[in-house]
């Protein structure tokens, strides 16, 4: 999915081969570091952990952390904070844009009596659904839907997945993770207030998903823009920072319509959760916000 250059209106694009790539990047990282089932380890995930390695390196040298290090914190955060909703009696969760995540897989372990739906591009959700079959996960508790976040109306609408998926006014987890920022602000904020509008009428619903802040240092700061151009071509998408600190974020999202807004930090995680601890302040940033 993309955004024209010329047009503000959204694209509405179904083939998923451009970012997908970087969700089998993203999918070898959780395998390697044991939060992910072989059945959803890919060889091209592989190859690419392997080529991007001395980048990683290169990078958590030169500014403390890396890649590797914000998909581990932001993922392991996510998940503290899902348990936390499960545990306060919430039994239904979409995670958007799932790629190759392991999260349904962990949940469901965990929690038999989740209703647990994952959802993506047709192309990529197809992928998923047939490596759970293959493991024998699917079923009326475990599900893979095709979904398009920037469909307004259709099958593929955030609004009639959800009808789809759970058949109830029941409280609901919404999980984007690895999503927003392939999209300029503009376009996420309408996504933002539909599903704000969405989780009103499921009142005690959560969402959940992350944010990098551009940082201050002018060189820093230059080579991510240019990284950020550099995977937006690769991808076919308008890659953004979208937030400049954790109070322009929480206020964005209060003014999307989300009444209860939390940024966190992963630093606040450190001894807490099992995460990598970066040199400096992490870019990552987790935002929790409730009906």
């Amino acid at each position: 999915m993309r955004t024209t250059p010329s047009d503000s209106r959204p694209e509405q694009v179904t083939d998923s081969s451009g970012i997908s790539f970087t969700a089998l990047y993203t999918g070898a990282v959780w395998h390697r570091h044991g939060l992910s089932d072989d059945v959803l380890a890919t060889d091209q995930g592989r190859w690419l952990y392997h080529l991007m390695t001395p980048f990683e390196a290169g990078s958590k040298a030169l500014i403390g952390g890396n890649i590797r290090t914000f998909l581990l914190q932001r993922h392991l955060i996510i998940d503290h904070l899902v348990e936390q909703a499960l545990e306060r009696g919430v039994t239904q969760v979409l995670e958007i844009a799932c790629g190759m995540s392991p999260r349904g897989i962990r949940l469901r372990d965990r929690y038999p009596h989740l209703h647990m739906v994952e959802a993506d591009l047709p192309d990529m959700a197809t992928r998923k659904a047939a490596r759970l079959l293959v493991a024998g996960r699917l079923g009326d508790q475990h599900q893979v839907m095709p979904i398009d976040i920037l469909a307004t109306s259709g099958e593929q609408s955030m609004e009639a997945v959800v009808a789809r998926a759970f058949d109830n006014n029941a409280p609901m987890v919404v999980v984007t993770e690895g999503l927003t920022s392939y999209f300029s602000l503009p376009v996420m904020s309408e996504f933002w207030k539909r599903l704000a509008r969405l989780m009103q009428e499921r009142p005690g619903s959560a969402y959940l998903s992350e944010s990098y802040l551009m940082p201050g240092q002018p060189l820093l700061r230059g080579s991510l823009k240019a990284l950020g151009g550099l995977l937006g071509s690769v991808t076919r998408s308008d890659v953004s920072f979208h937030f400049l600190n954790d109070q322009q974020g929480a206020e964005h999202f209060t003014a999307c319509g989300f009444p209860s807004v939390a940024v966190h930090n992963p630093a606040n995680f450190y001894g807490r959760l099992p995460i990598p601890e970066s040199r400096h302040d992490p870019m990552v940033r987790v935002i929790e916000a409730w009906s």
